[in-house]
């Protein structure tokens, strides 16, 4: 007998993703389908009391309606959609969350930063590049929230969601996103992320391994492979600080309509890209540590291996 399936719809600030994952006979999750649409649903995130615009909502909906008619030909017993920062922090969340259940008869769990961390931390750990990690820290950066982990003995030993992603902190800290990248912003933002880190009491000095994990580092190493005309697959998936240093010096450079031809980046995520790199490399440099090794086993992994877990 089959193992069953599930589809995960991760609803997230910058992208909307799905990933339809079962398990394989020797126990491992393997993913049978994945696909990711830009909707960018979190515009006006970093305002005091942030709502979701109409046509950030009508994107989102739509991206998820497309998502959902991808999977339905595999008839998954289960799917699940979760919904993160975006949706967490905006007033109006419930009033998308009923508006995504008329239109499509599933309901939306909106995580807490608590859940979203741990879920991404359960992902990880499905990643079988990472099997001979025992003690490492991991962080995650998406549009509205930073999620910051350490693992002892491969076991959540710290956990903590940070309002620190790259499309609140654009908001925030770059007056213009189409021009290009001041370095004023990026060392605004590295004082900030420190200052958050410090509030938040976590500990990331000198780890002995560090993985990383969304969309930002994704991008980095699709845009360092197409720079060497290689395969995406064929991409070292060690991201050092100094490559990091370099790609913020070139692309914050240019202005924006200029960053959206740059080979390997969504062009939808061109505005927010520089602010990512800064905050990736103060996290780097707090934390006196010189490469994230990436990893694709995220949250949408956790979702899965949690609900297949209890069937």
């Amino acid at each position: 007998m089959s193992s069953p399936s599930i589809a995960v719809i991760d609803i997230g600030s910058n992208s909307i993703k799905v990933l339809l994952a079962a398990r394989a006979p020797d126990g491992r999750l393997t993913a049978l389908m994945m696909r990711t649409l830009e909707a960018r649903i979190s515009a006006g995130i970093s305002e005091a009391n942030p709502k979701l615009g109409e046509q950030g909502m009508a994107r989102g909906l739509a991206a998820i309606q497309s998502l959902l008619a991808d999977t339905a030909p595999y008839a998954p017993p289960i799917t699940a959609l979760v919904a993160t920062s975006a949706v967490r922090d905006a007033a109006n969340g419930p009033e998308f969350r009923e508006r995504v259940r008329t239109a499509t008869g599933h309901d939306i769990r909106i995580l807490s930063g608590e859940e979203e961390a741990n879920l991404i931390g359960r992902g990880l750990l499905c990643d079988p590049l990472l099997s001979h990690l025992q003690d490492f820290q991991v962080f995650d950066l998406g549009g509205g929230s930073l999620e910051c982990l350490a693992f002892a003995h491969r076991g959540i030993e710290q956990a903590a969601s940070l309002p620190l992603g790259c499309v609140r902190l654009t908001e925030k800290f770059v007056a213009d996103p189409t021009l290009p990248f001041d370095p004023a912003a990026g060392v605004a933002i590295a004082a900030h992320v420190r200052r958050e880190l410090s509030r938040a009491g976590l500990a990331i000095a000198s780890p002995a391994a560090v993985v990383g994990t969304g969309g930002t580092l994704v991008t980095v190493r699709k845009v360092l492979a197409a720079r060497a005309e290689a395969a995406l697959d064929q991409a070292d998936g060690r991201i050092t600080l100094p490559q990091l240093r370099d790609m913020l010096g070139r692309l914050g450079a240019l202005p924006l309509a200029e960053r959206r031809k740059i080979p390997g980046l969504p062009p939808e995520r061109a505005d927010v890209f520089p602010t990512a790199l800064a905050t990736l490399v103060a996290v780097a440099e707090i934390g006196g540590f010189d490469a994230y090794q990436l990893s694709l086993y995220n949250l949408r992994w956790g979702v899965a291996s949690e609900a297949l877990e209890k069937m």
